[in-house]
């Protein structure tokens, strides 16, 4: 089993990593980890490009309760609810990444699948992307609509807001979360392009053996 420290170390280093990339900037984005019972998650008003390992929140991951360290992201509750809704999850990451954002901001996209197949590994690493509706940052009411999607998805993009993903481990829910805006970025840069995304005979091919987790290496 990895250890608290180790854990702690990995949340500090893939922040950093996202915030060399600009996948997150600013004070934006949060990372968790569940440990056992409770999870570490990265405080509220920190940059990601210059976490503490030693300067975590500890939350219970089923309640989202502030238990020790400094005051946690005020999203603390999604990460609560994507961990109820996911006995097999261990890492939950939620970033501003622009692509992604961007996508969240258009009109008419699909509700139940918000990005076309337009890759493999897209598919085997998001499967498909619900929108859920725009809620405020921190505004509870979205938990309960977070933890029921959760329950069929490990991937989901909030509108005019950013893409929660969730893993078995924080690496591979970072796989996810990347390959996420780059198949984003891939869609705004064709759109006004006939495409061809894989049929759905292709893509169910890819998501079947694959349905109990996300990982999967290039």
């Amino acid at each position: 089993m990895t250890s608290e420290s180790t854990i702690r170390r990995q949340i500090a280093d893939l922040g950093a990593s996202f915030f060399s990339r600009r996948l997150t900037f600013g004070r934006t984005g949060n990372i968790s980890a569940r440990i056992g019972s409770t999870m570490l998650l990265t405080p509220t008003g920190a940059s990601l490009g210059a976490i503490d390992p030693q300067d975590l929140s500890v939350l219970d991951a089923s309640t989202g309760k502030h238990l020790d360290g400094p005051r946690p992201s005020k999203e603390g509750f999604l990460h609560a609810a994507v961990y109820r809704a996911r006995p097999d999850a261990a890492a939950v990451v939620h970033t501003h990444s622009t692509y992604s954002v961007a996508v969240s901001c258009m009109a008419e996209l699909d509700p139940d699948d918000a990005l076309p197949p337009l890759t493999a590994y897209y598919v085997m690493r998001v499967g498909r992307l619900p929108l859920l509706p725009y809620h405020a940052p921190g505004d509870v009411a979205l938990g309960s609509l977070a933890e029921a999607t959760a329950r069929a998805h490990h991937a989901m993009l909030l509108a005019n807001h950013g893409p929660v993903v969730a893993g078995p481990d924080l690496a591979t829910a970072a796989d996810a979360v990347e390959e996420l805006e780059e198949t984003a970025r891939l869609y705004l840069l064709l759109r006004g392009e006939s495409t061809r995304p894989l049929t759905t005979a292709e893509a169910d091919a890819l998501r079947q053996p694959r349905a109990a987790s996300p990982e999967v290496s290039r």
